[in-house]
């Protein structure tokens, strides 16, 4: 006999709203519209689902069903970056016997300014069965600033038309316009429905398209021809496979201000729809083997955003080039902390912009184009000298004079991506090690354009730049059990902050280091601690503060192991550079060879892929382009 049973009633727990997930998502893009669905293609209104046309979500929920038929998913093909066809069987509307008789594919393309889905009922028997379709679409209102903060959806009040519905998303107006089916507002929700019969030969489409016009955008797609060609010398079907999917995503992510005709890379998806001094730098930097048009084109761009008057609550400095634009400003972290529209806190997008002139110029970009540039480098190089070295001691160094901008400003811009070896962090002004690098190379590069040119100041900035490597050299090589390396930094009081780190890759190739200092840097990115199998960790896995899932402190970025496999190669470390470069090839098959922005830091010997980052943004543009120095590291005549 049993005593009596008491029930405890436990509140539920109430979770703060969090950033979404994406690594099991699919999305389907062309800049600055996307969409994001799970595997099966549904939208769900969770997360970061929905259409999106700039920063704003258009649509947050769809569903279809199918009258009689449970709707089981098949397939997804997804070739190109802007078409996607997802497969479905309707077994409730087969005939007697195993084989499935009736198939439904959804294919979506994702246009600059909108989407169009098409329903394929297909079937092999005949006389055929009545088909009837019903599609919900939930309008939405939500920006995606509080998307990416986790907020509920926001409803839009859609108004019918003759042939669909139209609503307000923001400063965004949206059109639905239907084929053959009659179109109904039911309670916000736009209900489409279809009857139609299909039988063998005779399938049934159904097809909407919704279109987004955004009148204060900042940028814009392009719609010009692809300007590259993908090799077609590989070898090797993994790196085939990736530089053709890298090809389609960089294709999508292509984009223009919306004032001018010169292109640029966005930065990815699904939050970075706009131009970024740094990384849309880095992707054209990395295209420059097999195209020069990009990088040209976004040299013009930043060029025309260039700095010319110092502001302390925007970072604006005269010369410098700018972070990323935005038709808003950007929360960060927290309601306090925001961008402004137009933002310059970055301490490497100014350098880089003279070494990528450098770079296009010796990959083919012609003498007129680089001379109308030139005076832009000279602004470039005097911020270097009177901004960028802030306290004249010869080196380049950052800090947040706002309080409401970022706190690191190179490209692990995380709050604790300059930790000390025992995980605290280091306070600022920070000195990062790659910033001297592409300093130096800049000076140096800059001195060589200057004189090819005939124009003045070219031994000035050689000696400056000798000026930079002497103080380096003095000021962050460290020893430590594996042997020397540099610090990631020097902190507020000039202390070398000793963690190691993938920075040190950035090193390489910019004539910054002696022989011997690249072969020691080299040696040791190669070493198990740094190195997972799958590309180069941010951050040894001796470190204190090391996590295989931390952004900055462990992860693997593949732009990051692109860069340190291009100054391998560069400076002559072909076996190290085809170590790492294997790596990320090992890395883009467990993705499906479109590579994520970033993925965990793990060894290649707990499995057979890399677990994934699950908010890594994806497509990137740096992280496709990474293809293309993987394929000039593996090539037989490489450098």
């Amino acid at each position: 006999m049993t005593g009596p049973t008491t029930t405890t009633t436990t509140a539920p727990i109430r979770l703060a709203p969090l950033q979404p997930l994406l690594h099991d998502a699919i999305v389907t893009l062309r800049a600055p519209a996307q969409v994001w669905s799970d595997r099966h293609g549904d939208i769900d209104g969770r997360g970061v689902h929905g259409y999106w046309v700039g920063d704003q979500r258009v649509v947050s929920r769809i569903t279809v069903s199918v009258a009689r038929s449970a709707i089981e998913p098949l397939d997804v093909v997804a070739d190109r970056a802007d078409e996607t066809t997802f497969s479905a069987l309707l077994r409730g509307l087969d005939a007697p016997g195993a084989d499935p008789d009736v198939r439904l594919d959804r294919r979506r393309q994702v246009r600059a300014d909108g989407v169009d889905e098409t329903l394929t009922v297909s079937t092999r028997l005949a006389p055929g069965a009545p088909v009837d379709v019903t599609v919900r679409i939930q309008p939405d209102a939500t920006g995606m600033d509080p998307v990416k903060q986790g907020a509920e959806a926001l409803s839009a009040d859609p108004t019918p038309t003759a042939d669909g519905a139209r609503w307000r998303s923001g400063g965004t107006e949206v059109v639905l316009q239907v084929q053959g089916a009659t179109a109904t507002v039911v309670g916000g929700t736009i209900v489409l429905r279809w009857h139609a019969t299909a039988s063998a030969g005779a399938p049934v489409s159904c097809t909407w398209t919704v279109t987004a016009a955004t009148p204060d955008a900042v940028v814009r797609g392009a719609d010009s021809a692809v300007p590259w060609s993908v090799p077609d010398d590989v070898g090797d079907d993994r790196l085939s496979r990736w530089l053709a999917r890298a090809s389609t995503d960089l294709d999508a992510l292509r984009m223009r201000r919306a004032t001018g005709e010169d292109e640029f890379f966005a930065a990815g998806a699904p939050w970075f729809f706009t131009l970024f001094g740094r990384d849309s730098l880095w992707a054209a930097r990395f295209l420059l083997p097999v195209d020069w048009r990009l990088a040209a084109s976004t040299l013009r761009v930043l060029a025309e955003l260039q700095g010319s008057q110092v502001d302390p609550s925007t970072a604006e400095q005269p010369g410098k080039i700018m972070h990323e634009i935005r038709q808003a400003s950007l929360p960060i972290d927290n309601p306090s902390m925001s961008l402004p529209p137009l933002y310059y806190g970055t301490v490497d997008a100014t350098p880089l912009w003279i070494c990528v002139l450098y770079d296009a110029w010796k990959a083919g970009m012609p003498d007129a184009a680089v001379r109308e540039l030139l005076p832009a480098m000279e602004r470039a190089l005097a911020w270097m000298r009177d901004f960028g070295d802030s306290d004249d001691d010869g080196l380049l160094e950052y800090v947040d004079e706002s309080g409401r901008g970022l706190s690191n400003q190179g490209w692990k811009d995380s709050g604790d991506s300059v930790q000390w070896q025992d995980g605290t962090l280091a306070t600022g002004p920070i000195a990062l090690c790659e910033v001297q690098a592409y300093a130096y190379e800049a000076a140096v590069h800059g001195a060589e354009l200057l004189d090819a040119f005939g124009r003045a100041g070219g031994d000035a900035w050689r000696s400056w730049a000798a000026r930079l490597a002497e103080r380096f050299r003095a000021a962050f090589w460290l020893a430590g059990p594996r042997g020397r390396y540099p610090a990631i930094a020097l902190d507020a009081a000039k202390r070398p902050v000793d963690t190691v780190t993938s920075n040190i890759g950035h090193l390489l190739g910019t004539g910054l280091l002696s022989t011997a200092e690249e072969r020691e840097v080299a040696s040791r990115l190669v070493e198990d601690d740094m190195s997972s199998g799958f590309g180069l960790r941010t951050m040894s896995s001796e470190a204190s503060g090391y996590w295989p899932l931390s952004y900055h402190g462990g992860s693997v970025w593949t732009h990051d192991t692109a860069i340190a496999i291009v100054g391998l190669t560069r400076s002559g470390f072909r076996a190290e550079a085809r170590l790492l470069a294997e790596g990320l090839l090992r890395a883009a098959v467990a993705f499906e060879f479109r590579m994520p922005e970033l993925h965990s830091g793990d060894p290649a010997a707990r499995g057979g892929r890399p677990a994934p980052y699950p908010a890594a943004c994806r497509p990137q543009a740096w992280s496709a382009a990474a293809a293309f120095p993987v394929w000039v590291a593996l090539r037989d005549d490489a450098a």
